[in-house]
């Protein structure tokens, strides 16, 4: 076994309670889950837990979240939504790491995004699409535990002048990371301009599409702090994430709400070899924000509470591991008039070099 702060890893755990909304579009970090073909499972083993394997102390990643919002809800409740209004939201992370050593790694993610958006405008329609780099996040991930229960090794004898080390995996592994970092102000903010000109015209349709939800970045330095954990029983497994997002002061007097976001489920290995790995998640995910702050007043329709249910499906060849993922909303409780998502699609590679 090996405890690295044990106490920390529970804290990492109560995290555990990714997040669909606009505030998981400007600060949710990807973090690679490098699936080994050693052992069935992505923290199976400390050296392979934060990208490490064979010498590989360098990893990269790309992953993809597309997010269509189409539906408007009030406190909660749908309502119509007569002029069709609707955000489609694509963030693609580029992820790059660097493992110093079993239990500790540095990562920089860089977050392309581009929107496209329907919404009234008093009487007129307004069509228009934002793209650019979002905020750049540095976080440090930490392995706090790592235990392993059963597998043996051996050596074979079958050419008596090459004998050959054999390791047979555990049946039980159990690990847990924790995560901290900096979330850098580097996306565009000039949207939330807007929100210095929203009125009402009377006998109009009201918008759930606002400048906090176009803008690429927050303005604010955020600090990032989040868990992973993950265990496995043969080839039954289980893993969880979260991630919590403790807000600066942003920029045009607009601050973001701290927001929390999970993910988590059970899953089932189909193929699980030295060189293959490919299972099935059911995974639960989630999010809470309060409402942000505008002139130092509560900005009503932007809190929310969400939950998330659908498949993930992973795999794992060589030094190469990858997901994707589909998530359809089964609560969402928002504050005031927002549109809210209809479904969720992730997907991501991870390479070892």
């Amino acid at each position: 076994m090996k405890i690295r702060g044990a106490a920390f890893a529970f804290v990492g755990l109560l995290l555990v309670a990714a997040a669909p909304a606009d505030a998981c579009d400007l600060c949710g970090c990807y973090t690679p889950q490098m699936e080994t073909t050693l052992h069935a499972g992505p923290f199976d083993r400390a050296d392979l837990a934060l990208g490490q394997a064979s010498g590989s102390r360098f990893y990269a990643a790309v992953s993809e979240q597309f997010t269509h919002y189409g539906t408007l809800q009030f406190e909660g409740e749908e309502v119509a939504n007569p002029t069709g209004q609707y955000l489609d939201s694509s963030i693609t992370q580029l992820v790059g790491g660097y493992s110093f050593s079993s239990w500790f790694a540095l990562q920089l993610n860089v977050p392309l995004i581009y929107r496209s958006f329907e919404r009234p405008e008093g009487f007129a329609i307004d069509r228009g699409t934002e793209s650019g780099v979002g905020d750049v996040s540095l976080l440090g991930r930490f392995l706090v535990f790592n235990y392993e229960h059963g597998g043996s090794a051996s050596v074979k004898f079958d050419d008596p002048k090459n004998p050959q080390f054999e390791t047979h995996e555990p049946d039980f592994t159990v690990s847990a990371l924790l995560m901290a970092g900096v979330k850098f102000p580097t996306g565009d903010t000039s949207r939330i301009k807007e929100e210095f000109n929203e009125d009402e015209i009377p006998g109009a349709p009201p918008s759930g599409i606002h400048g906090h939800d176009l803008a690429l970045g927050t303005g604010s330095y955020d600090g990032i702090f989040g868990g992973q954990f993950s265990l496995r029983y043969r080839n039954f497994f289980f893993q969880a994430d979260a991630q919590f997002a403790l807000r600066g002061s942003g920029s045009h007097q607009y601050d973001y709400a701290n927001d929390i976001s999970w993910s988590g489920g059970p899953g089932y290995y189909f193929v699980r070899n030295k060189q293959t790995i490919v299972g099935l998640q059911f995974v639960v995910s989630g999010e809470h924000k309060d409402v942000d702050q505008f002139r130092g007043a509560p900005a009503e329709d932007t809190g929310i509470t969400s939950v998330f249910l659908g498949p993930r499906l992973i795999a794992s060849m060589g030094k190469v591991s990858a997901e994707i993922g589909a998530d359809l909303p089964v609560v969402i409780d928002n504050t005031a008039l927002q549109i809210v998502p209809d479904y969720r699609i992730r997907a991501g590679v991870a390479v070892r070099f």
